[in-house]
């Protein structure tokens, strides 16, 4: 009784995670479209190698046996197709999430989270879109500086915080309203107002860490006091 209904749900998990994909639409920055490509690119790869496995396979079976024959033949090339389109398909380009985001690499940080923000733009407002395009062009601005940093330096922490939490954070207290309630007044702000704010908030910051870091003053930056304010601010009275 649970094997069929747990494949069947898998299989509908599946299915929304492949529309989820499609619906992501176009990059909002060079850094998610370059590990797209990076990932495509593997797959291609992938794929290239197990036909040639297949193909060499075949050859070889054939000297062995003077042959293979027709049958043979279109066997190796159904085989060879399957292969190609297993391994141009799968694996899909994994989504981040909010604990990736806080644990991944300062060389991919920015990509990922530029993907993790396209994964959420059909949950989002109109008046929403043009800032997350607007950060994706932040991030892609502030990549270079990440790689000035260590992994363990102060500074990196605060990146860390800003977008691998409080970003996601913002987003996720917004998602988690009932959408009745997202255009309802709410201590003088809608939900939708609050999360508008909050990205405008964290574009400025990641604005200013991007010009702090190039510019060497990571004492000033990592003793910043303003991550409260879009907490609570910009998150938390959206979930609220």
């Amino acid at each position: 009784m649970s094997g069929p209904a747990s494949q069947s749900d898998e299989i509908l998990d599946s299915a929304r995670r492949s529309l989820k994909r499609v619906r992501m639409g176009p990059p909002i920055g060079t850094k998610s479209r370059a590990l797209r490509r990076a990932h495509l690119f593997g797959k291609i790869a992938r794929a290239a190698t197990a036909v040639g496995v297949i193909l060499v396979g075949a050859g070889v079976a054939g000297a062995i046996l003077n042959g293979i024959g027709f049958w043979g033949v279109m066997a190796t090339a159904l085989v060879g197709a399957a292969a190609g389109w297993y391994f141009l398909r799968f694996p899909q380009l994994p989504l981040p999430t909010m604990e990736s985001l806080r644990q991944t690499d300062l060389a991919t940080l920015a990509g990922k989270t530029e993907i993790w923000l396209e994964s959420q733009r059909p949950a989002l407002p109109a008046p929403a879109i043009p800032l997350v395009q607007n950060i994706g062009l932040r991030l892609d601005a502030l990549a270079p500086q990440l790689q000035t940093l260590g992994e363990t330096d102060p500074a990196s922490r605060e990146v860390r915080k800003l977008v691998g939490e409080h970003l996601p954070e913002l987003i996720n207290g917004y998602k988690r309203i009932p959408e009745p309630l997202r255009r309802q007044d709410n201590s003088g702000k809608t939900p939708e107002q609050q999360l508008v704010d909050g990205l405008k908030r964290i574009d400025r910051e990641i604005e200013t860490m991007t010009g702090q870091i190039a510019r060497g003053e990571l004492d000033k930056l990592a003793t910043r006091e303003r991550y409260l304010e879009i907490r609570y601010d910009g998150g938390e009275e959206a979930s609220a």
